[in-house]
């Protein structure tokens, strides 16, 4: 709310000085209105009650690309006042380098923090390009839209919504765009040069925005249905014999021992019966040991 109210006083500040119609009021309004909502969504959905000291230095910024968003606006109906434009997108871009080395000095570091300062950034670009795009040609457009055509895209190729690892190059290539719009919007230079310059920070954007896109392709998770099924191994079975009607004759599994008498020597001295025993049991003694 401190915002909302921030960017109505600002708002009323530009109206009272280099004078500002209904289409500024406008798209000041609504574009404060909006960041007033998508920051208290942010806030819930982050668990946060308040902002932390860089959010507010983001905030700050927010506030003022709502200022350069009012006199872009301002500007299709009448001569809008460039210098002052291009002095507080100057100021934006200066506090874009002063947010994150607050919430690093302060320990305050959050996602919800990186995603409130992308998006503070990406806007402020659109609109320098919306502003550049009547002089220089509708191809500059591309510079702003090409960070939401890629999160377009990312709603049909889920996986361009992959996560990306840090790169110096891709904040200098952010940066860079704002400063090379800012450059453009000032006609400070000859119209051949500003088209170079044009060109460049296009040529810049899409090396960078290419370079994460090449990293999530090949990176991204492959269905196994997409992969090729290989070829189930071909066993060759055993060969079934065929039925023999004859008789076979089956080879000896256990060799057979032919049946023979052995002499076995007495193992103890055996006495000789006692007469009246041997005609008990028939003329034979038989022992429980010796077989």
């Amino acid at each position: 709310m401190i915002g909302l109210s921030a960017q109505l006083v600002v708002l009323a500040v530009l109206a009272a000085t280099v004078g500002l119609d209904g289409a500024g009021w406008l798209v000041g309004t609504g574009y404060a209105v909006v960041t007033c909502l998508a920051l208290s969504r942010g806030l819930h959905r982050a668990g946060a009650s308040r902002l932390g000291p860089a959010d507010r230095v983001t905030l700050t910024r927010a506030v003022l690309v709502g200022a350069v968003t009012a006199l872009v606006a301002d500007s299709f109906g009448r001569t809008a006042p460039v210098g002052l434009l291009v002095a507080v997108s100057a100021v934006a871009l200066l506090l874009d380098a002063v947010d994150g080395q607050v919430a690093r000095h302060t320990g305050t570091v959050s996602a919800l923090g990186a995603r409130f300062d992308m998006e503070v950034d990406a806007f402020l670009i659109l609109v320098l390009s919306v502003h550049v795009a009547p002089v220089a040609g509708d191809w500059v457009l591309a510079i702003g839209v090409m960070r939401y055509a890629f999160v377009a895209a990312s709603a049909v190729l889920p996986w361009l919504g992959g996560s990306l690892p840090p790169r110096f190059w891709r904040k200098v290539v952010a940066a860079a765009q704002g400063v090379l719009l800012a450059v453009a919007a000032a006609g400070v230079l000859p119209d051949p040069w500003t088209t170079l310059v044009l060109v460049v920070a296009l040529a810049l954007l899409v090396e960078s925005f290419g370079r994460d896109v090449a990293w999530l392709w090949r990176r991204r998770p492959v269905s196994r249905r997409a992969l090729p099924m290989p070829p189930a191994p071909v066993r060759n079975a055993p060969p079934v014999p065929a039925p023999v009607s004859g008789p076979v004759a089956l080879p000896t599994l256990l060799p057979v021992v032919a049946p023979s008498t052995v002499a076995l020597p007495p193992m103890l001295p055996v006495p000789a019966p006692a007469r009246a025993m041997a005609a008990r049991s028939g003329g034979t003694v038989h022992s429980d040991w010796r077989l």
